[in-house]
């Protein structure tokens, strides 16, 4: 999608917003909305319920935030202490995500944030919840622990958000968020949006249970990747594909690219072949510890860290600036897993590069993917030249201290 058509001709000083609200925007840098925001941010703002489809990248955060913040500061709390908006995301790094946008938009409205998530210290969110937050966000399993405790009540919930909805189905959370939204004043009480990539049947029927003649509001549905995003494959072998991808990294010289594998041991395989051929690679799987994978988000934000190799826990919820290419070592089993990992690259009316290599053991995913698409992806075939000789295997680790090898 271009920047021309990415954004409105709408500006967010054409609403009437609190003067917090409107700061903290002019200090995220925004001026014009994005489509999705300006056919959102109409009806949100005037208390309407919305499902809404757009695709990654598009600003749904920022709609919905602004719609929280609005609303919470048109009126006094009644029972201080308890959460007024609740937010559930699917994953952790979205939740991270999301309460690092709320911090940003929000830190001039005086409301209080907090995010509450699997793999971080249990006890300490556990005490932060205890001493209250106006906005809470969290995935759906740590949320329901501590509400099945009375850590919190969500009674003055006034605002309920689900992002990436159609996630919470592929990831099992549908009956976390039906036993979340039973703990909510019912629909009419509260406001609710649901924002999702892909708004399908089984996504409107969640929706129209937990909503009030709800708007359903769909955005350049015929563009499921960006307009400047650049697609091809090559069909190689699955023996070769490391030596293609070598090749690759080596030729593209990027600062920032994602590689995705289907299976956390792919990823930890892949990402020791490239260290082991001079490639500064991390792994981003479920089984990384919270505090690591923070780390390694860090550090390929800041682009101390040039290769990302991830499932697809990071296809989805990750705003990282400047992600020039992302190269599908695996091909996903599900087409619209393919979508949501190409969507890391090309956000925002940036440049973007997505490339795919097709071996024997996942060619089988490609119709379901063009027929998705509602095109072939241009295939590119390999010259002999672009194929670079890994090394036959990692280095060993280094031995322990204090072990026997250690000491001779």
């Amino acid at each position: 999608m271009s920047t021309q058509t990415l954004f409105s001709h709408r500006t967010f000083s054409e609403f009437d917003l609190p003067e917090p609200v409107a700061q903290g925007i002019r200090d995220a840098g925004f001026e014009r909305c994005t489509l999705v925001q300006a056919e959102v941010l109409p009806l949100t703002l005037a208390g309407r319920d919305v499902a809404a489809q757009a695709q990654t990248g598009t600003g749904k955060t920022a709609a919905y935030l602004v719609t929280v913040f609005t609303r919470l500061l048109s009126r006094p709390a009644e029972h201080p202490g308890e959460p007024r908006a609740l937010i559930v995301g699917p994953t952790r790094e979205l939740i991270v995500q999301i309460a690092h946008d709320a911090q940003l938009l929000g830190r001039h409205t005086g409301l209080t944030t907090l995010a509450v998530f699997g793999g971080m210290d249990y006890r300490t969110q556990r005490e932060e919840l205890s001493r209250g937050a106006d906005v809470l966000i969290g995935t759906p399993g740590r949320l329901l622990d501590y509400l099945r405790q009375g850590i919190t009540s969500l009674r003055s919930v006034e605002v309920f958000i689900v992002d990436e909805a159609d996630r919470m189905f592929d990831m099992g959370f549908v009956e976390d968020i039906r036993a979340i939204a039973r703990r909510l004043p019912r629909p009419g009480k509260r406001q609710t949006l649901f924002f999702t990539a892909t708004l399908s049947a089984r996504v409107l029927e969640l929706g129209w249970r937990e909503m009030r003649n709800p708007a359903e509001i769909v955005v350049n549905p015929e563009e499921l990747t960006p307009e400047r995003l650049e697609q091809w494959l090559y069909h190689v072998g699955s023996r070769e594909k490391l030596s293609l991808l070598l090749g690759l990294l080596r030729r593209e010289a990027s600062e920032r690219t994602m590689v995705f594998v289907n299976t956390r041991e792919e990823a930890r395989r892949l990402t020791e072949r490239l260290c082991a051929n001079g490639f500064a690679a991390r792994a981003l799987t479920g089984s990384v510890i919270q505090k690591r994978r923070l780390k390694v988000l860090d550090d390929f934000k800041a682009g101390t860290l040039p290769v990302l190799v991830a499932t697809d826990v990071a296809s989805r919820g990750l705003h990282i600036e400047g992600v020039s290419h992302v190269i599908n070592y695996d091909l996903p089993f599900d087409p619209e897993d393919y979508v949501h990992r190409v969507g890391r690259t090309a956000r925002v009316g940036a440049r973007g590069k997505a490339i795919s290599l097709v071996c024997e053991n996942f060619v089988y995913s490609l119709p379901a993917i063009e027929r998705l698409l509602g095109s072939p992806i241009p295939v590119r075939w390999a010259d002999d030249e672009l194929h670079v000789r890994p090394l036959d295997s990692p280095p060993r680790r280094a031995p322990r201290r204090g072990s026997r090898r250690g000491r001779r």
